[in-house]
């Protein structure tokens, strides 16, 4: 009698029969309610909540971190609204994918379909790309749900976000990520093997990202005989991630940041270094102290000391070009010039200000003096009519009003006497009397 052979670790995980679901994909919610952390979006007065009441589904962007539930959501939409999901990547699509899930999308239409179209990573895709969206979101051949990691602002096009709605969906909390160990534990019908100190250690390690907390779930279970319960060291060994000195992404993190921010605010370069260093023990990102850094520079010291934003990048440009850890040291060298150099807000009060106004009066038309008459057209107009060119005027200033007439003269950037803002502010008073000697004599 032949003698059948050994199973090996590929039969042995039942995998010649059928590919196992993963636990993150067991656990997927099946309906809006279920999924958790998102409770700003999807609860009783959520934007999509609202959405789903009045039948006004409109085409979204969803910005958020991995493991969020993004995709979870817009499958959820099309199911609870009706539609036809149709998912494509923007890694693995290019035209022809976009024109073929377009076309398909029509011929839904022409049947009484209607199709949410999901494009994950939505970003990647280029300018064109993203402007094809356009006409078929306009005449309702789709609905639009993009996915991304990257600030929408900056990835993608005007013209598409002026036609979707951005939701963020924020990192899980530690709440969220327990709700998610204990539906793990009921569909498995086993508790985690894990001590309370290291389970709360699990759940600081998933770094708010459901997900990766499921697969670090699944870890455990795999790993753990039976009758075997795992404290920190035991789960950390297994898992193969260091656990972090302190939540990056909870009240850790928050906590530590604000403190360096406000000992550079308030010219404490002691109180900085202690910050800075008990973030870089922790294991922060070296990269996010580097651009806080440079927020810093923009924000709370400004124009008082100009040579501050130059620092800060500089220590971003040595920490990518020596690593760690000697780049952190210029990084440490930066945080304490921020915090021993003047101190100014008036430009960041005045952007804030200016960008008020700039909203409240809309598309106003800046005075024609000032604008280019490129073609006789345009100089019919009055375009560039009137235009004093400084270089041209006594002492360089011609005093011209440039704001608009319907908003009048403004007055944003009020710089203090401190640091060198104190030069500024003698320039500034300059000409201002030059402008009113100016304006007299004109009205004279």
């Amino acid at each position: 009698m032949a003698k059948s052979p050994a199973p090996n670790l590929f039969a042995a995980a039942g995998l010649e029969k059928a590919a196992p679901r993963p636990l993150a994909d067991r656990l997927r919610p099946e309906s809006l309610p279920d999924v958790v952390g998102q409770d700003h979006i999807l609860g009783p007065d959520g934007p999509l909540t609202r959405m789903l009441q009045t039948r006004t589904l409109g085409s979204m962007v969803f910005w958020g971190p991995p493991g969020t539930g993004k995709t979870t959501v817009a499958r959820l939409l099309a199911d609870a609204t009706e539609l036809e999901f149709e998912q494509i990547s923007a890694v693995f699509s290019g035209v022809a994918d976009l024109k073929k899930a377009f076309d398909a999308a029509r011929a839904r239409r022409e049947m009484g379909k209607g199709t949410l179209l999901f494009v994950d990573e939505v970003h990647r895709f280029n300018r064109a790309q993203q402007d094809s969206f356009l006409p078929v979101m306009e005449d309702g051949t789709v609905v639009l749900v993009g996915a991304t990691t990257e600030n929408p602002s900056f990835e993608l096009n005007a013209a598409l976000l002026s036609r979707a709605r951005v939701l963020v969906f924020r990192s899980l909390d530690e709440a969220a990520i327990e709700k998610l160990f204990a539906r793990a534990e009921e569909i498995e019908g086993k508790p985690l093997p894990l001590t309370p100190e290291a389970r709360a250690m699990l759940v600081r390690m998933a770094d708010g990202d459901g997900r990766a907390s499921l697969t670090l779930v699944e870890e455990i279970w795999r790993a753990a005989r039976p009758g075997e319960v795992f404290d920190e060291a035991a789960a950390q060994e297994i898992v193969q991630r260091r656990a972090p000195i302190y939540d990056k992404s909870q009240d850790g993190h928050y906590n530590l940041i604000s403190a360096l921010h406000k000992s550079v605010r308030g010219s404490d370069p002691d109180a900085a270094l202690y910050y800075l260093s008990r973030m870089l023990d922790g294991g922060e990102n070296r990269l996010f102290i580097a651009r806080r850094v440079v927020r810093m520079a923009v924000e709370d010291i400004g124009m008082a000391d100009p040579q501050a934003l130059v620092i800060a990048n500089a220590a971003k440009d040595a920490f990518d070009f020596l690593g760690s850890p000697e780049g952190e040291l210029a990084i440490a060298q930066a945080v304490v010039y921020m915090a021993t150099a003047p101190k100014s807000n008036a430009v960041y009060t005045a952007f804030k200000e200016s960008m008020r106004v700039a909203k409240e009066y809309g598309s106003v038309m800046p005075p024609n003096a000032i604008l280019n008459g490129a073609t006789s057209l345009m100089r019919e107009q009055g375009y560039g009519e009137g235009y004093m060119y400084d270089h041209d005027t006594p002492d360089a200033f011609s005093g011209q009003e440039y704001f608009p007439p319907k908003i009048g003269r403004r007055n944003f950037y009020d710089p203090p006497d401190r640091g060198f803002e104190r030069e500024i502010r003698k320039r500034l008073d300059y000409w201002s009397k030059l402008r009113a000697s100016k304006q007299d004599e004109q009205g004279e």
